[in-house]
């Protein structure tokens, strides 16, 4: 009886241990890792997540309108033609004529604003003469500051009126033969300040000569005629009148 209840009592402790030992021994068969996370909750992204696109860049001030004086990237020959010839004086005061066949197109020579446009051909010949001697003509303020006209034109395009922007190269109007061209076909073109105020026909129709400057372009080059503008409106400002300076 002693020897069987010695037994028992050797057999219950281990059995104790065992019970404590149960945790551990699971570990141990599962490789010694942890349980997984909950699946629930998960901070970490499964893929890289694409980098922000930047914002597209925004216009600044300076580049949002034109500034007036600034040189152009580009001037062009004001009449777009194959064949066309002019002469480096004019009579009576500066200026050029343009001769191309009638309905070559005439192109702005540089970006800029509209000023005047005359679409109506008012000339008689038995005067006045000199306001109405352009007949259909265009003026072009030139993002440089400087006045671009053209005149004796057949037609003006549509849309082309005062206030609009242009760009250098698109089109005015047309070769014509209005006004007091002679029936010949030809642009006169004329380079000036601008005189705001009032109709200053005598100022608009050209105070430096045009011919170096309308080389260049026809050449592809981009020379300036700002500085010889400039300085004329320096020494003459803006006369009143015809022969006033």
């Amino acid at each position: 009886m002693s020897s069987r209840s010695t037994g028992r009592r050797r057999a219950r402790p281990a059995y104790r241990v065992l019970l404590l030992l149960a945790p551990a021994l699971l570990v141990g068969c599962a490789g010694g890792r942890p349980p997984p996370p909950p699946t629930a909750v998960w901070d970490g992204p499964d893929v890289a997540a694409p980098a922000a696109r930047p914002a597209p860049p925004t216009a600044s001030p300076a580049s949002a309108a034109p500034s007036p004086g600034r040189e152009p990237a580009r001037r062009v020959f004001p009449v777009r033609a194959a064949k066309v010839a002019y002469h480096p004086t004019h009579s009576a005061y500066p200026g050029t004529d343009i001769f191309a066949d009638c309905g070559e197109p005439v192109v702005a020579v540089t970006d800029g604003t509209v000023l005047e446009v005359s679409r109506v051909d008012r000339f008689d010949r038995r005067g006045p003469r000199g306001p109405h001697n352009g007949g259909l003509s265009v003026s072009l303020l030139g993002d440089d500051g400087v006045r671009y006209y053209g005149s004796h034109l057949s037609e003006i395009s549509t849309g082309v009126d005062a206030g609009i922007r242009v760009r250098a190269g698109q089109r005015l109007g047309s070769v014509g033969r209005t006004g007091n061209a002679n029936g010949v076909c030809h642009l006169h073109f004329g380079l000036s300040p601008r005189c705001g105020g009032h109709d200053d026909w005598w100022i608009r129709r050209g105070v430096v000569w045009p011919a170096r400057y309308l080389d260049s372009w026809r050449a592809g080059g981009n020379r300036s005629p700002v500085a010889e503008v400039t300085a004329w409106e320096r020494e003459h400002g803006c006369p009143g009148a015809p022969g006033s300076d």
